[in-house]
């Protein structure tokens, strides 16, 4: 299925592929709010990009931890940098 989507603030435009399943959550979404599907995954997009920028802003520092270009603490030594020692 796809949707279009049209953002009433600035006026885009999207497309969206969605598979089956989704559609058909969407459909059920719709039908037990009475609100279109295109509003549901409008609404999703909104909130939901900050959980996808959150993973990859997670998976960067992921990276450089790897690389040892990041400093890791461990618990014990992050509670004696704070003085919560006991």
């Amino acid at each position: 299925m796809r949707y279009i989507l049209l953002n009433k603030e600035i006026a885009m435009v999207i497309t969206v592929e969605v598979d089956r399943d989704t559609d058909r959550r969407l459909a059920d979404l719709a039908a037990r709010t009475g609100k279109s599907k295109a509003e549901h995954a409008a609404e999703i997009l909104k909130y939901g990009i900050e959980d996808v920028e959150d993973y990859y802003r997670a998976d960067e520092v992921w990276q450089r931890v790897k690389r040892g270009e990041e400093k890791v603490y461990s618990s014990d030594d992050l509670r004696r940098e704070l003085g919560l020692e006991d």
